[in-house]
């Protein structure tokens, strides 16, 4: 696993040993950076300056592949203790401290914010419906900006969490859906 592009580009990542962290692939990651960056609802300025939150971050690879893309500050929210320390580790190697935040939680417990976050990803255990209840709590503590950009990682064979998804792909056991958080409802699926 490693950074695909950006300042950062070719960078290897750490993941815990075993199955209980699934990191996003390399080609999935690509994949959605490149949604980002060419979509008419997205564009450079979608990743660039942006704070980012990363959700059920595991090994932190979205959210540093953000930074390196340009992005200027992303807040990780994990809680899994071997993820935990691959995220840690990695923020290390890249030499990110003072451009990241790690929580330490579940993110179904999260306290209030102290900011709101435009681009959220969110790549929770699959088959659990685990989207919807985390966007809920994560709206109701003030995490989530008004409009913001969601994206979502799901297992391929799962309901898609939104009904009218900006974009929605299929990679290999994942589906990625991308939306507008509108306040509205979001398919707990699971």
């Amino acid at each position: 696993m490693r950074i695909v592009a950006g300042r950062w580009r070719g960078k290897t990542l750490v993941a815990p040993a075993g199955d209980a962290t699934r990191p996003t692939a390399d080609r999935v990651r690509q994949a959605v950076f490149d949604m980002l960056a060419h979509a008419p609802w997205g564009g450079r300025e979608a990743i660039e300056g942006a704070d980012v939150l990363d959700v059920f971050a595991g090994t932190g690879a979205m959210g540093l592949e953000a930074l390196s893309r340009g992005a200027s500050h992303v807040t990780f929210i994990e809680n899994a203790q071997a993820a935990l320390a691959a995220l840690r580790a990695n923020i290390r190697a890249v030499k990110a401290e003072g451009a990241c935040t790690v929580i330490a939680t579940d993110a179904l417990s999260v306290r209030a914010a102290d900011r709101a976050y435009g681009l959220v990803f969110l790549d929770p255990p699959y088959a659990k419906g685990l989207v919807g209840l985390a966007l809920d709590r994560l709206r109701a503590r003030g995490w989530l900006a008004p409009n913001a950009l969601i994206i979502a990682e799901t297992g391929r064979t799962e309901d898609s969490p939104r009904a009218d998804p900006l974009a929605e792909r299929v990679h290999g056991a994942a589906r990625v859906t991308v939306w507008r958080d509108d306040g509205g409802t979001t398919t707990a699926t699971g």
